[in-house]
């Protein structure tokens, strides 16, 4: 075959007279263009790794510097007060070199010296301007005189152009909080969920853990936050994730969907193509550090450390503990199909696949019609179910041999691409479709999903995608960014022909995609048919309901002067109360990427305001005003909790490190025991849109994505997910268990959306009242021009 010829690089034959040797031309020529291309690449990652380096100056400046002092050799001004002088005199070999290159190399040599104190010296202002966070805390819509002389200077030491590591080292750290404030506020959280008795007894364990063992843990916190970039980020890493021995596929993985209304083809390799042609490029572009970072109103950076794992990225099982592993400039993809694995190239010649060619591999795939291998159908189970035996079997049956090529070859691939056999997405017409769609991405058949890759992409017959995510090496926000460029990439960019298709001309001369070869022995195949029946059992116990909430969004919310984050919060602990008739422990979380190496921490959303709110909404005597003044006060304590965890003043993650380091010295803490025990009933969390604005959503209002979400945190408990999309939508993704009698997804869904529309009406005289104004003040207006 061509493509077997077009991949032996060279054949030689032995005569009698010597050695003949062949070499393929157009092999030989992809060498050279490979190795022409990786230098270019080492080039360029070089020149952006100074360019941060030196950030906020920049290379030249160097030699403006340079000039500057090499100026001051023919002038009688001396800018170095004689350190020039002190620095020529004290050159070694000063005696084999002229006076007038002595003191060339000296003013270059200070000049250098200069220019490094003043990068740090800006660095540095930079950093102790980012640590100020009283912006936040001011009111939205009002910006104190202060405050904008403060995003003046952010502005001007921030420089021109940053790549998207630029700001790394300017970053703050992560402040320890004081302990008492930490105390103080988890009291006041825990207050409205407990009796008189139970508060009593809790207040007893705080002031005991306060008086006695508290300063010695807070002294060695304070250690590490001096040591460490981040206190929390590596061991919230390790001990909340990778630690974990429970099955990670449910419990902690979670996904993102398409965009809900368009589907750009219906072919499944060609949107397989653009898609995976779309990452690349976001790859390359995240490689050399070329992404511009993120800022907080457009000016205030966010750490983007997360972001360098997104690719070549695997959990590795282990017997106690996991292991992230990271590689670079994988070339490859791994591809699932029908119970086969697929290796295929992403590279020829020195450059990606172009999407046509990708569409090719993709449909050859679609297209095989082998079985496959004893034990190779549900063989990514293993990677669904509990980590200890997955672990044991890795090291026994994947440890050498074929088995061994062909799982390095999944390990180190750049991503998982799954070709799902069965359609999905939203469609009107039928009544829980999203619902089908949420659990297929977020378990499918337990056996279908690489769980351990950083993300597995997942494409439908349908032509819709979603993604799988690992949870350990980042966040929510981390992979939406990613989605949301190569949605955009996919539609508005790369785009297909009439028929549905990649554009660009077929490459029919690729090799072709390579089966990834096992011998999975019976007591392996064991193994994981046992891990398949534990995920099994979890998936089937998931319930899960994602509703469109259209009636109204962030725009009317807003017309309303409230927070849209505190209004759906308040909203979830209505239908909570509604649900479950008892209030409980809430987990919302919030980034902390203001900081260096910032991950999330904890806002506890059931507060005692919002416990006052939910109880006047319930009560049959309480007017709509004093309805009304009990949301503004739960909003506004909302919003500062908030705030208060995004700046680094949060509880749990403070009590977090607390407990490990308790645990470090053997201190036994009944109180932190007791505060690392409590059950998370309603666990939410805000999935964030538009981080990059490449679509305008006013102009093209069909190209929206439906958020993700994730499993239940707690067996008796809600998970939910709500993304705020655009100004008129909000899409609510539930989860629970059916094995709970007390729990039921699309009755809080329910829930959900009456508390949403009983809360709204709160506000209608306000909103009447103020469209009359409005219509008054055009009426006088009117008259005047009149």
């Amino acid at each position: 075959m061509a493509e077997a010829h077009q991949a032996v690089g060279f054949q030689f034959t032995v005569r009698p007279d010597g050695v003949d040797l062949k070499l393929s031309q157009e092999v030989i020529k992809n060498i050279y263009l490979s190795g022409l291309t990786a230098w270019k690449k080492k080039a360029i990652q070089f020149k952006n790794g100074v360019l941060a380096g030196v950030y906020p100056a920049s290379p030249s400046s160097w030699l403006i510097v340079v000039i500057a002092m090499m100026s001051s050799l023919y002038t009688r001004i001396d800018p170095s007060l004689g350190m020039i002088d002190t620095i020529k005199e004290n050159l070694p070999q000063r005696h084999y070199v002229s006076v007038q290159t002595r003191a060339v190399l000296s003013a270059i040599l200070f000049a250098t010296g200069l220019w490094l104190f003043l990068i740090y010296l800006l660095r540095y202002t930079l950093k102790a301007l980012l640590s100020y966070h009283g912006w936040i805390f001011e009111s939205h819509g009002k910006m104190s005189t202060s405050t904008k002389l403060w995003l003046s200077l952010v502005k001007m030491f921030s420089g021109r152009r940053p790549l998207l590591y630029s700001f790394q080292a300017s970053l703050p750290r992560l402040p320890v909080p004081n302990v008492d404030d930490t105390i103080h506020r988890y009291l006041e959280s825990v207050q409205p969920l407990l009796d008189s008795k139970q508060y009593n007894q809790m207040e007893i364990l705080a002031n005991d853990f306060k008086d006695s063992k508290a300063a010695l843990l807070q002294r060695y916190l304070i250690l590490k936050s001096w040591w460490a970039t981040n206190y929390v980020s590596d061991w919230w890493e390790e001990y909340i994730y990778l630690r974990g021995r429970s099955p990670i596929m449910v419990n902690s993985n979670f996904y993102i969907m398409d965009l809900l209304y368009v589907t750009p083809t219906h072919r499944q390799a060609a949107r397989a193509g653009n898609m995976v042609h779309a990452m690349l490029q976001y790859r390359r572009k995240l490689e050399r550090g070329e992404h511009a970072p993120l800022r907080a109103l457009g000016t205030v950076p966010m750490c983007s450390t997360q972001m360098e794992r997104m690719f070549n990225t695997t959990r590795i099982p282990g017997i106690e503990t996991d292991i992230v592993q990271h590689l670079t400039d994988r070339k490859h993809l791994v591809v699932y199909h029908k119970g086969r694995f697929f290796q295929v190239w992403l590279y020829t010649g020195g450059r990606h696949l172009l999407p046509s060619e990708l569409e090719t591999q993709f449909q050859r795939i679609l297209n095989d019609t082998s079985e496959p291998q004893p034990g190779e159908l549900k063989l990514a189970a293993l990677t669904a179910g509990n980590r200890v035996p997955w672990a044991r079997t890795r090291i026994k049956h994947f440890s050498q041999g074929a088995n061994k090529v062909s799982l390095d070859a999944v390990e180190s691939a750049a991503f998982f691409l799954t070709l799902d056999d069965e359609p999905q997405g939203y469609d009107p017409t039928k009544t829980r479709s999203l619902d089908s769609y949420a659990k297929s991405l977020l378990h499918g058949k337990c056996y279908d999903r690489w769980f351990d890759k950083s993300f597995t992409l997942i494409s439908y017959p349908n032509g819709k995608m979603g993604i799988n995510v690992e949870h350990s090496w980042a966040d929510a926000p981390i992979v939406g960014h990613m989605w949301e460029y190569v949605l955009a990439t996919d539609c508005f960019h790369l785009g297909y022909s009439e028929e549905g298709h990649c554009k660009g001309d077929v490459n029919k001369g690729l090799p072709h995609p390579a089966r990834l070869q096992w011998q999975i022995s019976k007591e392996c195949q064991d193994a994981i048919e046992t891990s398949y029946l534990s995920a099994k059992q979890i998936s089937d116990d998931v319930d899960f309901h994602a509703c469109l909430f259209s009636d109204f969004g962030k725009g009317l919310i807003k017309k309303c002067r409230t927070s849209p984050d505190a209004f759906i919060q308040l909203a979830l602990q209505l239908a909570q109360f509604r649900d479950q008739g008892v209030f409980c422990l809430t987990y919302e979380s919030s980034m902390t990427r203001m900081f260096r190496d910032g991950r999330t921490e904890t806002v506890r959303s059931c507060t005692s305001e919002a416990v006052a709110f939910v109880r006047a909404m319930e009560d049959p005597g309480a007017t709509n005003a004093q309805r009304l003044a009990l949301f503004r006060t739960a909003s506004d304590k909302h919003q500062n909790m908030y705030r208060l965890a995004m700046t680094g003043s949060g509880i749990d993650r403070h009590l977090f490190c607390l407990y490990i380091v308790s645990k470090y010295l053997g201190v036994n803490s009944p109180f932190l025991e007791k505060v690392l025990s409590e059950p998370w009933k309603l666990s939410t969390s805000q999935t964030p849109q538009q981080q990059l604005n490449l679509v305008d959503i006013n102009k093209f209002p069909k190209y929206v994505g439906a958020g993700g979400g994730f499993g239940p945190v707690a067996d008796d408990g809600y998970g939910v997910s709500y993304i705020i999309v655009g100004e008129n939508l909000v899409t609510f993704h539930i989860s629970s268990k059916f094995s709970s009698p007390d729990t039921d997804s699309y009755r809080f869904g329910q829930h959900i959306w009456k508390a949403m529309l009983d809360i709204q009406s709160l506000f209608k005289p306000e909103n009447d009242k103020r469209v009359e104004n409005a219509k008054h003040v055009q009426l006088e207006n009117g008259k005047k021009h009149a």
